[in-house]
């Protein structure tokens, strides 16, 4: 009987062409597997004689190879912990591909993302070995697509109590992250007859292209101060709207425009999609409550752990009137069965043990002292430009003046000055005529290096 290799330890695929000979075959693929980077600095390679029994190799043409790329500096035998990678055998590394004359980015203002430096690793581990203590077998099956009945139950609780938002853990459905929410929404209401959807306009492109892509019309909502406009709601089944902090300009919608859309929503039967992407973080006055606490029969409100915690974890939520809850499960079961369920019982720890609400504290506090620092050094610095949406959230809108500098021009120098920055102009539909600016996420550069990235930020808009 052959020898089984199924417990023989380290796994390692390699397919040597032994036509010019067994060890010379074997050496040219551990080269290549090292050049490749498969095996990376550091890594430990099989026993010789694990992989003389993989390979049906003599273990005497394995410990040839293993000699003979040790020699050329590739591996590294460390007695008492086996044969590695050697730490110089690095692969080259694919040049980056930026324009003449800039630099690769050193300072990051790109908005959508906290400060991932910030993330709460010690709370998040607690809450991890809490869960991994008492989890019961049945945690790691496939479930509910809806999600884990103790996420939606704290999520129904922290909701209510944070955001104003009615919430029952029925009509809560977990999803993989916003863009997942949004896709299954625009997949529902496709199917069910809606032919347009309005969104803002600017708004996001990456979310505009969900929607399209499930079929439905894009209807562009106009954006002033007051956040979207009304009118051009009777052509539309279905609205996306960011009411606590408008994105990209950072404006809230006015009361009157609140009521005016959940007024609309009663008395057409259209539905409202309240995307609460980074509703806590409100610095200059007591957070906006959500929109669907005054409509919850006709708004779905939207929210994410992508802002709050990190958009690596893709956690998102959807509280959703009753007659979508059932639409809405179906089409998550078959996107994806559902939501991994070890992240989410964690985070149900961390809201439930209110380690979630500390963090979110500690961080509007951050968030807030970055907000004033880039406030000043635009206003003291740059007084040519005009900022938008300091009163709330990670970003804020800075507009260019009439007369100069351009988005271009602007692009030019922040590469020049290895500085990341979002433009405006991707934003419009249409950008023809537009004004001009740029997105500046405050949350992103780390924090020893906030001070010289507010410098190459403003020497950029200079």
């Amino acid at each position: 009987m052959p020898k089984d290799w199924a417990g023989s330890g380290i796994d390692l695929h390699l397919d040597p062409d032994t036509s010019g000979g067994r060890r010379a075959g074997l050496e040219r693929a551990l080269r290549a597997a090292v050049r490749s980077g498969r095996l990376a600095p550091g890594d430990t390679v099989p026993s010789t004689r694990a992989l003389a029994a993989q390979l049906r190799l003599s273990r005497g043409t394995v410990t040839a190879a293993y000699d003979q790329l040790a020699a050329e500096g590739y591996l590294t035998t460390v007695p008492g912990s086996g044969t590695r990678v050697a730490e110089t055998a690095r692969p080259a590394p694919a040049g980056p591909d930026i324009s003449p004359g800039a630099r690769a980015p050193v300072h990051d203002f790109l908005p959508g993302r906290p400060d991932l430096s910030a993330f709460p690793a010690q709370a998040w581990l607690r809450s991890t070995r809490r869960v991994m203590a008492a989890a019961p077998p049945e945690v790691y099956a496939l479930g509910d697509p809806r999600g884990r009945p103790e996420l939606r139950e704290a999520l129904a609780a922290y909701l209510g109590r944070a955001r104003g938002v009615h919430a029952d853990p029925g009509r809560i459905v977990v999803t993989s992250g916003y863009a997942q929410s949004l896709g299954l929404l625009a997949g529902v209401f496709a199917g069910g007859g809606t032919a347009a959807v309005a969104m803002e306009e600017p708004g996001h492109p990456f979310h505009r292209e969900i929607v399209r892509r499930h079929g439905p019309e894009i209807v562009p909502l106009p954006v002033d101060e007051f956040g979207a406009r009304t009118e051009a709601l009777d052509r539309a089944g279905a609205a996306v709207l960011t009411p606590a902090h408008q994105y990209p300009s950072g404006a809230t919608l006015h009361p009157d425009r609140r009521r005016a859309f959940a007024a609309w929503a009663r008395a057409t039967g259209g539905t409202i999609v309240e995307d609460d992407y980074d509703g806590e973080f409100r610095f200059d006055r007591r957070p906006v409550g959500a929109l669907q606490g005054t409509a919850p029969g006709r708004v779905v409100y939207a929210g994410t752990a992508s802002k709050t915690l990190a958009p690596a974890l893709r956690l998102a939520w959807l509280v959703l009137p009753a007659h979508l809850v059932e639409p809405v499960t179906e089409a998550k079961r078959l996107a994806d069965a559902h939501t991994q369920s070890l992240g989410q019982l964690v985070l149900a720890d961390l809201l439930r043990t209110h380690a979630y609400d500390r963090h979110v504290r500690a961080s509007r506090l951050r968030y807030r002292r970055r907000r004033d620092r880039l406030a000043a050094a635009l206003r003291d610095r740059v007084p040519h430009v005009r900022v938008q949406g300091v009163a709330a959230g990670l970003h804020v809108l800075v507009l260019l003046p009439d007369g100069g500098p351009d988005e271009p021009a602007v692009l030019e120098r922040a590469g020049k000055l290895g500085l990341a920055l979002m433009p405006l102009r991707d934003h419009w539909q249409d950008p023809s005529g537009r004004p001009q600016g740029f997105i500046v996420g405050y949350s992103t550069p780390l924090g020893s290096a906030y001070p010289s990235a507010l410098d190459a930020l403003c020497a950029a808009l200079a």
